[in-house]
């Protein structure tokens, strides 16, 4: 009885190592070739299909929460004229790699899984590799660097809505003025918080893809177990995402000291 209690208790540093030993596999097949660059087109545009309208979506209302929120506490200390920036600042370093992270996990991470994981099921993985092929790199790498490249471009679109949308309610429900809102954007913003966000994305989308796989290509027992790999690789996603996105924003704020105003 002890022993299957410790042994439970030391599955999760079991699975930790395993997905590590993974994406140090999948960093490997990166560099093998031939590289399989119509699948990383399809997998690109599958991703980007499933992903971008929700995202826009979300978008909309993550800056007009941002904006409505920094904009009445800023009212309350007498610094309307900061309204945009502080809106930036949240939407470019916080909220668009976040959202971005959330729909990428959620809808092209799970898309992953089930598929890997049907794959899986089939044994079509097995079959692969007796034929001399690494199913990493025929079918995980370009997924991962497809997921990256998708998180990337989807942190920009929701920059952009974000910033938008904070832009409009401002202006419509807070009686902002729209001069101030632009002219605030350089106040305390800078560059570096544009490519801290960028950065952020591609690591999320690096994490959703290679836990997504990870989970789906050691799913078993039918499709009961691949729906369990598609859980499981959102939940776990979702907890790296979140300690990931501590971490990196406590090392950029240890290198890039705030700008003041």
């Amino acid at each position: 009885m002890a022993t299957l209690t410790a042994s439970r208790a030391l599955a999760p540093i079991g699975t930790a190592g395993k997905l590590f030993a993974f994406g140090l596999d999948v960093g490997r097949g990166l560099f093998r070739r031939p590289f399989q660059m119509r699948e990383f087109l399809q997998q690109a545009w599958f991703i980007a299909s499933v992903t971008i309208v929700p995202t826009a979506l979300v978008a909309i209302p993550f800056g007009a929460v941002i904006a409505l929120q920094v904009g009445g506490l800023i009212k309350q200390f007498g610094a309307q004229s900061f309204t945009g920036s502080a809106a930036v600042l949240a939407v470019v370093r916080e909220a668009g790699p976040i959202a971005t992270s959330l729909l990428i996990a959620g809808a092209g991470g799970s898309a992953i899984a089930a598929d890997l994981g049907a794959r899986k099921i089939r044994e079509e993985l097995d079959a692969m590799m007796v034929l001399g092929i690494d199913p990493i790199q025929r079918l995980v790498v370009p997924r991962v660097l497809a997921c990256m490249l998708v998180a990337v471009f989807l942190n920009g679109l929701v920059s952009v809505v974000g910033v938008a949308g904070g832009y409009v309610f401002n202006v419509v429900l807070q009686d902002g003025t729209p001069g101030a809102y632009l002219a605030s954007f350089t106040a305390l913003a800078q560059l570096p918080d544009l490519w801290q966000g960028m950065a952020k994305a591609l690591v999320f989308g690096l994490i959703a893809a290679i836990v997504a796989s990870y989970k789906g290509m050691n799913a078993n027992g039918g499709p009961k177990g691949v729906g369990d790999a598609v859980n499981e690789s959102v939940v776990i996603t979702f907890m790296l995402l979140f300690v990931v996105n501590f971490v990196m924003s406590a090392i950029y704020f240890q290198l890039v000291p705030p700008k003041t105003g």
